[in-house]
């Protein structure tokens, strides 16, 4: 199996990331990524690296995870830097004074349906009791600011008053439901972080990120658009288990993290910023599937989905996210619709079947 990091075309996205941040005001400074094995926690852990070689910064990264071996694993080549260093955890458990740290970004959760089914006490607790051990120690070690990673979720269903959602929108969320354990949690943590704002004057900013996904994806994510993703890697035919009228927004792993740097520069204590890719990304799921399947050379067809599976799908229909607010801080994406999708496929067929 090749590494992810030595694939030229994900190197090349690692690159175009890099090359975009101002990174001044990092220099020098040390990062907690909790979280780190996951989508945009790993792919943050790689630019972050490469900008350390690229410009020298003499920045600390500390990626956090439960699992040793496949942090090990996935981060070999960092391993003998001086500046990098693998923090073995449950982020529900309390983090070490010792481990002070300048950015707490806390990344670390359940994101796909059947998690969301078969381990719903997690998917709850990872979100609001580790959120408190973070927002805890950032009290302790006086941390410079936090990021909690919040989701478009936390909207819940769209009422239909409404294209997009704005920062201030509130849907519609049965929380006496399974599938609510998710929105729930971001929803609950968020307002953890205004008590701890109010309370002991931190500094925390939330961006809530569209679907996201990217090269860096786990193959046993179960959303809509990692299975895509896996059929257009292996040249099948998608599977589309509905019409496929959901109407989402989307963004590009890069330009997730993108958007977490500039927040964690720009962003303002105790806001919440949606982050979507823009326009071109604001694609229905038959519209995403069909653009997958013209990459992997197949079709797309459609199947009706399992009970476990049902059980974890969102209600959402219509997911839109206004990002004006954060384009109004200054940030823009990278990453065009096609360039996002067709570098996906062909860096995990690299990466995963060697092809």
């Amino acid at each position: 199996m090749t590494l992810i990091v030595e694939q030229p075309l994900y190197q090349m996205d690692i690159e175009k990331v890099v090359d975009t941040v101002s990174w001044d005001s990092f220099s020098q400074q040390s990062f907690l990524i909790i979280g780190a094995s996951g989508m945009i926690g790993s792919f943050m852990v790689d630019v972050l690296m490469k900008a350390n070689q690229k410009f020298s910064l003499d920045m600390k990264v500390y990626a956090m995870g439960r699992n040793q071996e496949r942090l090990m694993q996935r981060f070999a080549p960092y391993l003998s830097e001086e500046n990098f260093h693998i923090q073995i955890g449950d982020i529900t458990k309390p983090l070490p004074e010792s481990l002070q740290v300048d950015y707490l970004i806390h990344g670390a959760s359940n994101t796909h349906p059947k998690a969301y089914a078969t381990d719903p006490i997690g998917t709850i607790m990872t979100n609001l009791m580790g959120t408190e051990v973070v927002l805890k120690h950032a009290v302790t070690t006086k941390a410079k600011r936090v990021l909690f990673l919040s989701t478009v979720e936390v909207y819940g269903e769209n009422r239909g008053d409404v294209e997009l959602f704005s920062e201030d929108y509130c849907g519609y969320i049965d929380c006496n439901t399974l599938r609510a354990g998710y929105p729930e949690g971001k929803r609950v943590s968020e307002s953890l972080c205004q008590a701890y704002i109010a309370k002991y004057g931190i500094d925390v900013v939330i961006p809530r990120l569209s679907r996201a996904f990217g090269p860096t994806m786990l193959l046993s994510d179960t959303k809509a658009s990692s299975q895509f993703i896996l059929n257009a890697v292996r040249g099948e035919d998608i599977v589309l288990k509905s019409a496929g009228t959901q109407h989402f927004s989307y963004i590009y792993v890069g330009d997730a993290v993108t958007s977490l740097l500039y927040l964690l520069q720009h962003g303002e204590n105790g806001e919440a910023y949606n982050v979507a890719g823009g326009a071109p990304f604001d694609l229905r799921l038959k519209e995403l599937a069909a653009d997958l399947a013209t990459i992997g050379g197949a079709k797309v067809i459609f199947e009706l989905p399992d009970e476990i599976e049902q059980k974890g799908f969102s209600k959402a229909s219509k997911a839109l996210l206004d990002i004006a607010k954060l384009e109004n801080l200054g940030w823009q994406p990278l990453f065009d619709k096609e360039e996002a999708l067709r570098h996906t496929v062909e860096i995990v067929k690299d990466e995963y079947l060697n092809v």
